[in-house]
């Protein structure tokens, strides 16, 4: 006779997994996290997502509906909007400017169109290079409007002069003057590019980001230089006139420019006096240089240091911490709470809470939650995320839990959240997890003290209530039980196993295995289950094994084969990254015994290990930079009067 399944046990549909309860506003969910896969483009990625779900939405059961809880694409979208809105602020003051200088509409007119064109090729450059049109390359982009406008500049001004000065067409002018200074174009703009091209050489997530700024700048620079040699003086010798010595119209405009001109004359005027003055007194000049020297040095050690700086991005990560051996349904009563306080908060539009997760280290316990806290777009909304979490951080004190808000990090994929992150490395590869969690808990203690730092915990904690099971050998040797057989047979009873899978309704379904709830409902009842002999025969668990209460840690992590805990935390209102990971150093050094270390990971990590790189690079672009300018004026001496400058400007 055939046995069937049913016959034996308890078929039904359910669960993967029943130690996560998901919510959102209030309403059951199922929540899902999606990650992009190495090389992809963020906004690609989200975008066709949400057109797949729109997709979807039309299959789902009546009542059921999504929402996007998480979205960084709103903050990269809000982010590129408003540089590109200061691209055309930029583009429209460089017009108005050179406009002033100028005098002329005609003059305007050549370095207005010039400038499109260099950004387009720029466009190609960066294309070419595999790169995309990111805060990084725009920004780059802002800052290049102003440096590609002065080669045309200078094309411009040297024709009105040199038609001033001979009194000739802006045809002849034009071929004269491009003999003059083209030589000086090409060595202005060496110089550019020999500042930033050793830049795209560094390494590392600082080089990644410098890397593409400097491809950027370097490419428009060179594009600029290529127009201002063909394209700007065709467009000379086509626009310009020349008006000089002939009566200029009386109108508001060029009696505007004449005064703005007598005015830029007379303060010309007291410069080249000041300087006649001083030009002299080599005491008082180097004087000043050794001031800005010193400046630099103070300002320096003065000005906070960081890494990325953080940016509201409209999400907060609230992480709920329940006291060690609490039951997810009290973690999920907790979460539920802070949920309804979230939602009573000005500037929330949504919170999605999960119970038994943590976003921090992707751990999982009954003590662990995450809220994933929404926030309303920026124009709609009062309060900027910093002063939405001291507001809810004063509302969600007295929940009876330990509740840690972050922000998001600066750069989206790289690392957990803002702030810092690190583990405490066990590097004695001991087993008495308590000493860990002693020492672990007294360095929190110490780091909580001072006053750079802020909002520091760890998940670690090695007081979880816990059954120790206690088997003996010689009992399940007389037996016939092997310990290996044993505990197999004891995983799949209380915990589960996956046999297989099926396929049903075009979806494939796991098939999970475990002993029904009522033989495993109390920790005593392991020792009423069975497991099979070598002989076939039921041995009781009660036979070989015993039970006893302890204590130890929920999950034991890793890093670098040591054991570890997970610490994350925030600097103070008015310190940095930088000025954090400095202390917890100093910390780490007077308070740590033998055989514990501190190791940095996601941006703390990279922010630790940066080193001196940017001062080595700093001196390989002043070396360019010089053998540039000695070429150009066939001078050792002269490029020192440029690179003495370098102080008044960097102070």
């Amino acid at each position: 006779e055939n046995i069937k399944l049913k016959d034996v046990a308890k078929v039904e549909l359910g669960s993967e997994f029943f130690d996560i309860y998901s919510n959102l506003d209030g309403h059951p969910s199922a929540s899902i996290v999606l990650k992009q896969n190495y090389g992809s483009n963020a906004n690609d990625v989200i975008k066709d997502v949400k057109a797949k779900l729109e997709e979807m939405k039309g299959n789902f059961p009546p009542g059921v509906d999504y929402k996007i809880s998480y979205d960084v694409s709103q903050f990269l979208d809000a982010s590129i909007e408003q540089v590109m809105h200061t691209l055309r602020d930029a583009f429209i003051l460089v017009a108005i400017v050179v406009f002033i200088f100028l005098g002329d509409w005609r003059s305007t007119l050549i370095p207005i169109i010039a400038v499109p064109v260099s950004l387009i090729g720029t466009f190609f450059v960066i294309q070419m290079f595999g790169m995309s049109i990111n805060l990084v390359t725009l920004f780059a982009l802002v800052l290049a409007i102003g440096i590609v406008v002065d080669n045309a500049i200078v094309v411009i001004e040297a024709v009105h002069a040199k038609m001033e000065e001979s009194d000739i067409s802006p045809y002849k002018a034009v071929k004269e003057v491009m003999g003059e200074i083209a030589g000086a174009i090409i060595a202005i703009t060496a110089v550019m590019v020999a500042v930033f091209i050793p830049i795209s050489f560094m390494t590392g997530p600082v080089g990644t980001f410098y890397r593409q700024f400097s491809i950027t700048m370097a490419s428009s620079i060179v594009i600029s230089a290529v127009v201002a040699l063909t394209l700007t003086p065709v467009l000379a010798a086509m626009l310009l006139k020349n008006h000089h010595g002939k009566p200029k119209k009386s109108n508001i405009f060029t009696k505007a420019l004449d005064s703005f001109n007598r005015g830029f004359d007379k303060v010309t005027g007291k410069y080249a006096a000041f300087l006649r003055k001083i030009v002299t007194r080599k005491v008082l000049t180097w004087g000043i240089l050794v001031a800005f020297c010193v400046g630099i040095f103070v300002v320096n050690k003065a000005l906070p240091g960081g890494f990325i700086p953080n940016e509201d991005q409209g999400t907060i990560y609230a992480i709920v911490q329940t006291p060690p051996g609490s039951t997810l349904e009290q973690t999920n009563k907790v979460s539920r709470a802070l949920q309804k306080i979230c939602q009573g908060v000005d500037g929330v539009e949504s919170v999605s809470s999960l119970a038994g997760y943590e976003i921090m280290t992707e751990g999982r316990g009954s003590n662990a939650g995450t809220c994933l806290i929404n926030l309303k777009s920026w124009n709609d909304r009062e309060h900027n995320v910093k002063e939405i979490m001291e507001e809810l951080e004063e509302k969600s004190k007295d929940l009876g839990a330990t509740i840690e808000f972050f922000e998001p990090p600066a750069v989206p994929g790289f690392g957990s959240s803002g702030g810092f992150s690190m583990r405490l490395l066990d590097l004695n590869r001991t087993t008495n997890y308590q000493d860990f969690d002693k020492v672990n808990k007294a360095f929190i203690a110490e780091l909580k003290k001072r006053k750079e730092l802020t909002g520091v915990f760890t998940f670690f904690a090695a007081n979880y209530p816990q059954y120790e099971l206690v088997f003996d050998n010689n009992a399940a040797m007389q037996k016939g039980v092997s310990i290996g057989t044993a505990m197999e047979n004891l995983n799949i009873l209380i915990g589960s196993t996956y046999e297989q899978g099926f396929i049903r309704f075009g979806q494939f379904f796991k098939v999970y295995v475990q002993s029904s709830p009522e033989f495993r409902r109390l920790p005593s009842d392991i020792l009423g289950l069975y497991v099979k002999n070598d002989h076939g025969e039921m041995v009781p668990y009660s036979a070989f094994m015993t039970m006893k209460k302890t204590q130890g840690p929920n999950e034991i992590t890793r890093y670098n084969m040591y054991n570890s805990a997970a610490i994350r935390g925030l600097p103070a209102e008015g310190y940095t990254t930088a000025d954090a990971i400095q202390v917890i150093n100093e910390v780490a050094a007077k308070t740590l015994p033998h055989g514990y270390k501190v190791a940095w990971e996601g941006l703390s990590y990279d922010e630790a290990q940066r080193g001196n790189e940017a001062i080595y690079v700093f001196l390989v672009v002043l070396v360019f930079v010089y053998l540039v300018l000695a070429a150009q004026y066939e001078s050792f001496i002269i490029p020192f009067a440029v690179l003495f400058s370098l102080p008044v400007g960097v102070f």
